[in-house]
């Protein structure tokens, strides 16, 4: 359809419209793919659906629920034999968790084209999310038996066995995602993740999978650190946590997880000490940074700034077990360490 070609490219114009000055004119004048030209297209056309899921686009990139329900309604209402629109209103609720809802926007796709996987595959998703997990299987195996070469339903089925806590079928279907689509990044992820689990060396292995997909990927830069420098491989883990500090310098964690590599497994007070103050400076209300800061001044006898980090620790998290105790250790030592 001819105005199917022009929704696809609009689409693409539609956030940069939404705070343009030129959506507020009307007709010819109007920025295409603004609110205002998307309005004059329905005027003209008020019978093409295709524009009413343009506007319902549109409202969805602006948040607004109810103005984009109405339009996908309104699509529906005009084209009722395509099951994309049924798919693109369930996709809104289930964004919404109006998970009844969108099962049954899901199912009705399924009716109207019995051999389209993806409504399938949403389908199972809502499942998967009510842990409704035979249920959820029995419809990604449906999708299958339709597209046995789809890689990204072997990895809803590893998402499935992995809720349900079958974690060795879990890891099957993970393989066999990436055998079937090698560039499935969530599907490294999660091989890794269960590997690491499992102390596993080949955790590291599938990061390197992920990372050879998305080389600036944080989480899998960050997941690759933590088994490392959970497994004693130190100087593995400042590199990795050096490289998510260039990536995203604003991201507190690998600052504090190298302050606690320098203070836990080098003994290097003054040096750890700098992190945490990086850390903190990234996230004020991080209570963990300011409790480890404590502890490097305790270690330096500095004891009224330890008695300072203690309590901001335990002002920010109540419930702090090791600041308690520092405050404890603090008071045998003479200081008055009555929390307000």
């Amino acid at each position: 359809m001819e105005h199917r070609i022009i929704v696809i490219v609009c689409l693409a114009a539609l956030f940069s419209a939404c705070n343009g000055t030129e959506q507020e004119k009307g007709g010819e004048g109007a920025a295409e793919g603004s609110l205002a030209w998307i309005e004059q297209r329905i005027v003209e056309h008020p019978g093409d659906a295709d524009y009413f899921a343009m506007r319902a686009r549109y409202y969805e990139a602006l948040d607004s629920a109810r103005l984009a329900e109405d339009d996908w309604r309104r699509t529906i209402a005009l084209d009722s034999s395509d099951a994309h629109w049924r798919i693109a209103l369930g996709d809104l609720y289930f964004r919404k968790l109006r998970l009844a809802d969108a099962e049954q926007r899901f199912q009705e796709a399924i009716a109207l084209s019995d051999t389209f996987t993806e409504a399938r595959s949403k389908l199972s998703e809502v499942y998967l999310v009510q842990s409704r997990f035979k249920e959820a299987m029995i419809v990604a195996n449906d999708a299958l038996r339709l597209d046995p070469l789809d890689g990204s339903l072997y990895n809803l089925k590893g998402w499935i066995h992995r809720q349900a806590g079958d974690t060795d079928l879990a890891i099957s279907s993970y393989q066999t995602a990436i055998e079937r689509a090698p560039d499935l990044y969530d599907a490294y992820i999660s091989l890794g993740m269960l590997h690491a689990a499992r102390n596993n060396d080949l955790a590291l292995d599938y990061y390197d999978g992920a990372l050879s997909v998305r080389p600036e990927s944080v989480e899998a830069h960050y997941n690759k650190a933590m088994y490392a420098q959970e497994h004693g491989r130190d100087s593995l883990a400042l590199a990795l946590y050096a490289r998510i500090k260039e990536i995203d310098p604003g991201y507190p964690a690998p600052y504090y997880n190298t302050g606690y590599i320098l203070l836990e497994h080098e003994k290097r007070v003054a040096d750890a000490r700098r992190e945490f103050n990086l850390a903190i400076e990234r996230m004020p209300d991080y209570a963990q940074a300011y409790y480890s800061r404590g502890v490097t001044y305790e270690l330096e006898n500095k004891l009224d700034s330890a008695l300072e980090d203690y309590k901001l620790a335990i002002g920010l998290s109540p419930q702090h077990t090791e600041a308690a105790l520092g405050l404890s250790r603090l008071e045998k030592r003479g200081l008055k360490v009555k929390v307000r």
